[in-house]
C-alpha cells in the first residue's frame, strides 16, 4: 500500500473552512428562523448553498492536501454530485433547526438524514478520485467516520437550534459551537481518509481536472463564499436588530399616545372618550348577562373658589389629591374618569341600590376631610347623582344625562351627599340644559342688553362716571341678571365673545355721550378671569377705543382682586401694557380675596373698589368699619382712589365720605338702568342742579 502523507497547510486551511462553514451554519438558521415567506426561503436556498459549498470545499481541500507523490485526478460529474449532496444536505438542516420546536423524535431522524448526506458526500468525493485498481476501504476506519458524521450531526443540529438567535450572552457559546462542529466535520473527513488505502500498483488517470494547482482556488473561493454569506447575514442581523429596536420604539410611542388620547393628563384617569367606551361595553354586557351597573356623576362643591384663590397649580395638585381618595373605596370593576374641571365620572357594576347608595356615601366621606397641599388646608365637598342601569335609562347618552341631572338636583338641595335619579329631576335638567342653548343664540340674535350704573363723587355728586353691567333680554324668561347665565357662560367659553361686545357696546356708548357733550364722564367695564388671560386682550381692548374713537383714560378695566392675584406676574405686565397706552385699572371686590401687597404695589391700578359686603352692614364700631377704614388707608398711601360699592343708607354715604372714600356707587345713589333711561336722567332738573 502506498503510504499518503497530507500538506499540513493545506490541513490547517481545510479546518478553518469546517470551522467558517459551521460559524456559518449558526448564523444562517438564526436568519431562516427569523424571516417568513419569501424571505425564508431565499434564506434557506443561499444559506444552504453557501454552507454546502463550505463543508465540501473542506473535504475537497482534505483530498488535496494527501500527497501521494503521484498525480491524482477527479472525475469532473462526480466531483460536482459530492458538492451536490452537501449543498442539499446544508438545506435540509437549515429547514429542520428553522422550526420552532426540534423534539427528540425529530431530532434523531434529522441527525441520520444530515450524517447519511455528509457520509454520501464524502465518499461520493472519494469515488471522483480516477484510479486504477480502485481504493482498499478499511471497514474499521469507515464505520468510525459515519459514526463521527452522524454524532456530528446530532450534535450541530442541537447547538444550531439552539444558539440560532443573535444575543449578546451567547456570542461566546456560538463560537466554541462552531469550533466543535467544525472539528467534528473535520474529524469525519480525515477518519474517511484514513479508511481510504491504495495499493502500490494503483495508476492515477491524467485526464480530468488535475489537483496540483485546485488547492489555493478551492479555498479562496469557499473562503470568499462563506465570508460574504457570513457578512451579509451579519448585516441583515444587525439591520433586523435596529428595525426591531426601531418597531419597539414605535409601538411604546403608540403606547403613549394611545395614553395620551385616552386618558386625562393631570390625574391619569380615563377620560370622556375612553368612559363613553366603557360604557357601552357595560350596557353591552349588562343585556347579555342581565348584570346592574350604576353611574355615578361626581362634582367637587367650592373648587372654583379654591382655584380663583390659589391659582391653577394649587387647583391642580389638589384634583390629583381628590382622585387618590376617589380610588381608596373602589373595588371590583369599575372605571372612574376625570371629563373635565372638577367633574368625574363612576361606572361600577353593582348588586343593586343599596350597593350603590353605600358606595357613594363612603365617597362622599371620602372628600369630606380637609385635604392638605402644601402650605394650605383645603377644604371641599362632592355633589353625587346615581343613575342605574336598565331603570334609568338605555343608552349610554341617557345614563350621562340623567346622572348628570341628579347630581345637579344635589348641589341645589344642599349639596356634599349623593340622590338617585328620579324623572322629576329632567326638569331642571333640561330648563338649564336650553338656558345654555339659548345663549349661544343671544350674541346672534342681539338679545344682550347693558345697563349703566352711575359713579358719583363723594357724598352725592356729581356724576363721574359708568358702570357697565350685563343683562340678557331672555325671549320667554325676560330680563335676566348676570347671576342666572355667567357661569354657564364661563363654562361654556361663551365668556370670551360676550366680554367683547360687552367692551364694544360700552365703548359705543360712551362715545355716545361724550358727542352729546359729558366729556368728563367714564366708563369702567368688568372683565372675567377667563377673558383676562386671553392673549388678545390688549388689542381687543386697543381697537374699540380706536374704532368708537375714545381717550384710553375714559375706559376703567375693573379686574377682581382674586383674578388679578390668580397669576400675579402676568397680571402686571397685562395691566403695565394698558395702563401704558392710557387705559385706567381698577380692582374689584377688594378686601375678598388673598391680595399679596408686595404685588399690589406692582399692579399698575388706579383705583380701589370695596366689596359690597364690607359696606352692607357698616357702622361706626363695627369690624366692617375697621376693615373699610384700614382700605382706605391703604390706598392713600398707594395713591389709589376708593370706590365703595353697594351704598344703600345714607348712614353708609356719610361714614364712607367722612373716611375718604371718593366716589360711591349704590341703590341710594342710583341704580343700573339703561342707556335711555341715563339720558332721561340727565335732563331732570335735579341733575342739572348738580352739575351731573
Amino acid at each position: 500500500m502506498l503510504v499518503s502523507q497530507y500538506n499540513h497547510i493545506l490541513v490547517v486551511i481545510s479546518f478553518v473552512v469546517a470551522i467558517l462553514a459551521a460559524y456559518t451554519a449558526l448564523n444562517m438558521a438564526g436568519r431562516v428562523a427569523g424571516s417568513q415567506g419569501i424571505a425564508a426561503r431565499i434564506w434557506l436556498a443561499g444559506g444552504g448553498v453557501a454552507m454546502g459549498i463550505g463543508i465540501w470545499a473542506m473535504h475537497f481541500i482534505g483530498m488535496l492536501a494527501m500527497d501521494l507523490a503521484m498525480s491524482m485526478s477527479y472525475d469532473v460529474a462526480i466531483t460536482a454530485l459530492s458538492m451536490a449532496i452537501a449543498i442539499v444536505s446544508s438545506m435540509f438542516a437549515l429547514w429542520l433547526v428553522s422550526g420552532e420546536q426540534l423534539r427528540l423524535r425529530r431530532l434523531l431522524p434529522g441527525a441520520f438524514v444530515m450524517g447519511t448526506g455528509i457520509v454520501a458526500m464524502h465518499y461520493t468525493g472519494m469515488a471522483a478520485l480516477e484510479v486504477s485498481p480502485g481504493i482498499v476501504w478499511d471497514k474499521t476506519w469507515v464505520a468510525l467516520s459515519v459514526i463521527i458524521a452522524l454524532a456530528a450531526s446530532l450534535v450541530a443540529l442541537w447547538l444550531t437550534f439552539r444558539l440560532r438567535y443573535e444575543a449578546a450572552q451567547v456570542a461566546l457559546m456560538r463560537l466554541g459551537a462552531a469550533l466543535t462542529m467544525g472539528i467534528a466535520i473535520a474529524g469525519m473527513h480525515y477518519a474517511g481518509m484514513k479508511a481510504a488505502q491504495f495499493p502500490v500498483t494503483t495508476h492515477m488517470h491524467h485526464h480530468g481536472i488535475n489537483g496540483s494547482w485546485l488547492a489555493v482556488l478551492v479555498s479562496v473561493v469557499a473562503l470568499s463564499i462563506l465570508a460574504i454569506t457570513l457578512l451579509v447575514s451579519m448585516l441583515d442581523a444587525r439591520l433586523q436588530a435596529r428595525t426591531t429596536l426601531l418597531a419597539s420604539s414605535l409601538a411604546e410611542a403608540n403606547r403613549e399616545l394611545a395614553q395620551l388620547a385616552l386618558h386625562d393628563t393631570l390625574t391619569r384617569l380615563p377620560n370622556r372618550i375612553l368612559l363613553e367606551d366603557r360604557l357601552s361595553q357595560a350596557i353591552n354586557k349588562a343585556d347579555r348577562e342581565g348584570t346592574h351597573f350604576a353611574l355615578m356623576f361626581m362634582d367637587l362643591d367650592g373648587f372654583k373658589a379654591v382655584n380663583d384663590a390659589y391659582g391653577h397649580v394649587t387647583g391642580d395638585k389638589l384634583l390629583v389629591a381628590v382622585t387618590k381618595r376617589l380610588l381608596l373605596p373602589l373595588k371590583g370593576q369599575y372605571t372612574l374618569a376625570r371629563i373635565g374641571g372638577d367633574e368625574f365620572v363612576l361606572l361600577v357594576e353593582v348588586s343593586g341600590p343599596d350597593d350603590a347608595a353605600s358606595l357613594a356615601n363612603a365617597l362622599v366621606r371620602a372628600i369630606d376631610s380637609p385635604f392638605s397641599v402644601d402650605p394650605y388646608e383645603l377644604v371641599v365637598t362632592v355633589s353625587i347623582g346615581i343613575a342605574l342601569y336598565p331603570h334609568d335609562g338605555k343608552t349610554d347618552r341617557e345614563m350621562m344625562f340623567n346622572a348628570d341631572a341628579a347630581m345637579y338636583h344635589t348641589k341645589h338641595v344642599g349639596r356634599n351627599g349623593y340622590h338617585f335619579f328620579q324623572p322629576s329631576m329632567n326638569t331642571l335638567a333640561q330648563t338649564h340644559l336650553q338656558l345654555m342653548n339659548d345663549l349661544w343664540m343671544a350674541v346672534e340674535r342681539d338679545e344682550l342688553r347693558l345697563h349703566y350704573q352711575p359713579k358719583f363723587h363723594a357724598p352725592a355728586g356729581p356724576i363721574l362716571g359708568f358702570e357697565a353691567l350685563l343683562r340678557w333680554e331672555h325671549p320667554k324668561q325676560g330680563l335676566l341678571t348676570p347671576d342666572v347665565f355667567l357661569q354657564l357662560a364661563e363654562k361654556t367659553g361663551l365668556i370670551i365673545p360676550i366680554g367683547n361686545w360687552v367692551i364694544n357696546e360700552a365703548c359705543r356708548q360712551l362715545r355716545a355721550w361724550h358727542i352729546q357733550g359729558h366729556t368728563n364722564w367714564s366708563m369702567a367695564v368688568n372683565l372675567s378671569t377667563l377673558q383676562f388671560e386671553q392673549p388678545s386682550l390688549v388689542n381687543t381692548v386697543l381697537d374699540c377705543l380706536a374704532l368708537h374713537q375714545l381717550p384710553p383714560e375714559s375706559l376703567i378695566l375693573e379686574v377682581t382682586e382674586t383674578t388679578a392675584m390668580n397669576n400675579p406676574d402676568e397680571s402686571v405686565r397685562v395691566l403695565t401694557e394698558l395702563t401704558n397706552a392710557g387705559v385706567k385699572a381698577s380692582i374689584d371686590d377688594f378686601g375678598t380675596g388673598y391680595s399679596s401687597l408686595l404685588y399690589l404695589k406692582r399692579l399698575p391700578a388706579c383705583e380701589l373698589k370695596i366689596d359690597r359686603a364690607f359696606v352692607k352692614d357698616l357702622s361706626g364700631e363695627s369690624d366692617d368699619a375697621t376693615i373699610v377704614s384700614a382700605i382706605v388707608a391703604l390706598a392713600k398711601t398707594l395713591n389709589l382712589k376708593v370706590v365703595a360699592e353697594g351704598v344703600e343708607t345714607e348712614a353708609q354715604q356719610a361714614f364712607l365720605t367722612e373716611l375718604g372714600c371718593n366716589m360711591l356707587q349704590g341703590y341710594l345713589l342710583g341704580k343700573p338702568v339703561s342707556a335711555q333711561a341715563v339720558e332721561e336722567l340727565c335732563h331732570s332738573p335735579e341733575m342739572v342742579k348738580n352739575k351731573l
